[in-house]
């Protein structure tokens, strides 16, 4: 059952499918939504400009009635003289045109968006398939679009006989009236003929376009398995993020351990930890860690300082205080002060003693840190007062 239940799409699709998916050019896309927005766009173009076209092409007709003789006998003056004709009818419909064509390029953005994919204009040969073919004309959306292609003729033609049998009188009165005044009357019934048709199929387009988006999120929903394998790519494979981890740690490591022999001292627990100070020679700041480390990453350091001639000091209260309360290239908190100074003290004198000879300096026998900075000291007063108070 379980087995099962991954193989079934019950997941909604992920942001990178759905990236994907338009990547290829699959986009929700309603048709009825569509043509509605171009029909709408040439109503109203009809609507506010109407009598202007009217006016336009009543002077073109006039017109075009009027011409000479000499440019009928004349091929070339009667060449121009259509051109000019043709050019004029071209200008008095190129603002509807122009408007038509606005709404059919922005009504991609009403559903779905504009999208460039050179991949849905690539060739398809399983689209050859005689079999394929015959599957998607028996399929539930081949019978969807059936449902909507009659729906749609019904309502087209529902609206028609509505217009029809509602201006039957209208029509049948124009040939009583003079022509101009029947003209401007047939006009405003072809524009309220036009507008009812229009107001059908802005029924069909506002059922459409929810229908075709619901459609899409559904052949885009993923099974669990895939949901998985997605995240595991997006995601990577935990078995190859651990080892990057543990080589990006490998290589701060070997990053930290060449810091070592630039170091003035490092300050040990002797063996549980190991703290590498570097002072700046100028003074202008705090000495600040260049390396630390516990167990055996200490006892690396210990041995490269050894080996570079850096100075071990063995202060456990203030190797333990570093550890706890510095990062890397971390300046030494401000309560160490007293403490680092002892220990750097300490080695420039005996740094100087191996340079020109003289006393030796004496080793400080115990470094304090103040209350709170040691961890150790933090985690016995509370065993010690446990330990009193029984």
């Amino acid at each position: 059952m379980a087995e099962e239940s991954d193989l079934e799409k019950t997941e909604q699709a992920s942001p990178r499918r759905l990236e994907k998916a338009r990547e290829d050019g699959d986009v929700p896309r309603s048709r009825e939504l569509a043509t509605f927005a171009v029909l709408i766009s040439a109503t109203l173009g009809f609507w506010l400009s109407g009598d202007a076209m009217v006016r336009q092409l009543q002077q073109m007709l006039a017109g075009g009635l009027q011409f000479q003789m000499d440019t009928v006998r004349d091929p070339v003056q009667f060449g121009l003289y259509w051109g000019v004709q043709l050019r004029d009818l071209l200008l008095v419909f190129s603002p509807l045109a122009l408007v038509m064509l606005l709404a059919a390029l922005g009504s991609p953005l009403l559903i779905g968006g504009w999208v460039f994919s050179g991949k849905a204009i690539g060739p398809d040969f399983g689209k050859l398939n005689p079999m394929r073919g015959l599957g998607n004309m028996l399929s539930t959306h081949a019978l969807s679009e059936l449902l909507k292609a009659l729906l749609k003729t019904a309502l087209v033609a529902g609206a028609a006989w509505l217009v029809i049998a509602s201006q039957t009188d209208a029509v049948l009165a124009l040939a009583m009236q003079a022509p101009a005044s029947a003209a401007a009357q047939q006009g405003r019934l072809l524009l309220t003929c036009f507008a009812i048709l229009v107001a059908a199929l802005a029924v069909i387009a506002a059922i459409d376009a929810p229908y075709q988006m619901w459609q899409y999120a559904k052949k885009l929903k993923m099974t669990r398995q895939e949901v998985r394998d997605e995240a595991k790519e997006s995601e990577g494979n935990p078995e190859i993020k651990a080892k990057l981890r543990a080589q990006q740690r490998e290589m701060a490591r070997r990053r930290m351990m060449a810091q070592v022999p630039k170091a003035d001292v490092v300050v040990t627990n002797p063996t549980h930890y190991a703290v590498a100070l570097q002072y700046p020679q100028d003074g202008s700041h705090a000495p600040r860690v260049v390396a630390k480390g516990s167990d055996l990453v200490a006892a690396k350091i210990r041995e490269i300082a050894s080996a570079n001639q850096v100075p071990l000091m063995q202060a456990p209260a203030l190797a333990r205080a570093l550890y706890q309360h510095t990062e890397l290239s971390d300046e030494i908190p401000a309560a160490l002060y007293t403490a680092v100074a002892q220990v750097l003290a300490y080695v420039f004198q005996l740094k100087s003693y191996r340079v020109h000879g003289g006393l030796a300096p004496l080793r400080p026998e115990r470094i304090e840190v103040p209350p709170g900075m040691d961890p150790l000291a933090t985690t016995r007063a509370p065993q010690l007062e446990a330990g009193l108070g029984a």
